[in-house]
């Protein structure tokens, strides 16, 4: 199914959208990637909607992504007497293990890990921030902390502990058996929650054992600080700005994500931007200026993907929102200062013949009147690094593996096309140019670009750029081989 966009647009799967008829409509509407969110459903839930993207994916003859999205651990207070209390700013207040109810003064948080970690001048966060708490002292059970910003505190609202790296593994027990389950299935992205270094994505790449590629999810200061390192384990990154933004100031957010976003086009791999892009839709059928302008502001920044959570999955209107985003990016690509902008943050990458080969396609096709440039790829590394180049015309990612044709559902500006396995480059060229015409990516008169190669069906071996015609005869006649 041709996007008039190269951004893709990923939609989280809930009770608003989890029939047939919706999921088809939103995929339909533009949602190239569905993500099953791990912290709600059952397995029995989950394994329904895989069902029923695959038979949308069959039906349409169309590859979709799925990403599963683990929960990670969760901190949480214990439970209060009385169900909540009120802290006042510059009052003390004790976090311990003690697992009996809470009052004004103290709540159990039942997590050793964090008073492991804990150091005076240590801010915990409650309720999304709502809650400031400063650690004046600590010890291996317990936090003595004054109240820096009050509220209202109630049962088992969770925690965030900016301040420092916390002796705890990406994956609990939980994602341990989700992950087992979704590899099982057959998703095709794995996310992973509360990654602080790069040896949790090693953990969680062990365990998936190649059976579905790992995304990091950055939404901790740590990872932030350590994003070069992640970036490197990871196969693709999720700006998670909501934690981000909880804790980190939030106008730290949008220069960290610009940062990220160049770092993961450098790297040739996807980056999702996430979290609350079009929170009002919701509940409304019309986005505010503000959410269609951070759209906007992701995509001029050249991120391979745009996510909506909420909106699709517990809203009111999410196929309005999967157009919205799908109409906003057709406008902005559209833009010729989207053009200028993506022209000038290309930089100098690698030193390999496939780096030079899909380097010089992008420029033969902007500098002639190339209708797209086709790629045959195993593994998807071509066409990776075709779209980090992002080239003014369409990439064709042929493939022969639908697994690696779903996962680059993910990655900018690839249209995933089925081939069959090929012996020959003349057989190559032929298909590449049935595929550019059925597509309607040019007509017979066109001429396209295609990158393979030789042994075929042996990743990590580009080392062919042709120049070819749509019409076949014309191959036939002109092609050795």
């Amino acid at each position: 199914m041709r996007r008039l966009r190269n951004v893709k647009i990923v939609a989280t799967l809930g009770p608003a959208s989890e029939s047939y008829e919706m999921i088809r409509a939103l995929h339909e509407a533009g949602a190239d990637v569905f993500r099953l969110n791990m912290s709600h459903g059952s397995h029995d839930e989950i394994r329904e909607k895989h069902r029923i993207i695959r038979q949308v994916e069959k039906d349409l003859d169309s590859p979709i992504a799925i990403l599963a999205d683990l929960q990670g651990p969760k901190l949480r207070v214990g439970v209060f007497a009385n169900g909540e209390e009120e802290l006042a700013e510059g009052a003390s207040f004790r976090l311990d293990l003690d697992e009996a109810d809470g009052d004004a003064s103290r709540v159990c948080l039942p997590h050793p890990e964090i008073f492991e970690a804990l150091e005076p001048g240590a801010h915990l966060l409650v309720n999304d921030g709502k809650i400031r708490l400063v650690v004046e002292h600590c010890g291996r059970d317990f936090a003595d902390c004054r109240v820096e910003t009050g509220g209202t505190i109630s049962n088992r609202k969770g925690v965030n502990v900016p301040d420092v790296v916390l002796p705890l593994a990406a994956l609990s027990e939980k994602d341990r058996a989700d992950l087992e389950f979704v590899c099982q299935l057959g998703v095709d992205w794995l996310a992973l929650s509360f990654v602080q270094r790069a040896k949790d994505v090693f953990e969680a790449r062990a365990l998936a054992d190649g059976r579905a590629a790992i995304l990091s999810k950055i939404e901790k200061p740590a990872a932030v600080e350590a994003f070069d390192e992640i970036l490197d384990a990871s196969d693709g990154i999720m700006v998670a700005r909501g934690d981000l933004g909880v804790e980190l100031p939030v106008s730290a957010v949008p220069p960290i994500q610009k940062r990220l976003v160049r770092k993961c086009r450098a790297a040739a791999k996807p980056v999702i931007v996430a979290t609350q892009m079009l929170e009002s839709m919701i509940e409304s059928p019309m986005p505010t200026r503000a959410e269609v302008s951070d759209v906007a502001t992701a995509i001029y920044e050249g991120t391979d993907a745009i996510m909506l959570s909420a909106e699709s999955a517990a809203g009111s209107y999410p196929v309005e929102a999967v157009k919205t985003m799908d109409r906003v990016a057709v406008e902005v690509e559209a833009d010729p200062t989207y053009t200028q902008i993506i022209n000038a943050s290309r930089t100098a990458r690698g030193s390999t013949v496939a780096d030079a080969i899909v380097a010089a396609a992008r420029e033969i096709a902007e500098k002639t009147d190339i209708k797209a440039i086709c790629c045959f790829t195993q593994s998807g590394t071509t066409a990776l690094l075709t779209a980090r180049e992002r080239p003014g015309v369409p990439i064709i990612a042929m493939t022969s593996l639908v697994g690696t044709a779903r996962r680059l559902c993910l990655s900018w500006g690839c249209h995933c096309v089925m081939t069959p396995e090929l012996e020959r480059f003349k057989g190559a060229v032929v298909n590449a140019a049935r595929a550019a015409r059925s597509g309607g990516f040019a007509c017979e008169t066109d001429q396209i670009v295609v990158t393979a190669g030789v042994p075929f069906n042996v990743p990590g071996t580009t080392n062919i750029l042709r120049v070819a015609p749509c019409d076949e005869r014309l191959i036939y006649n002109t092609d050795p081989g």
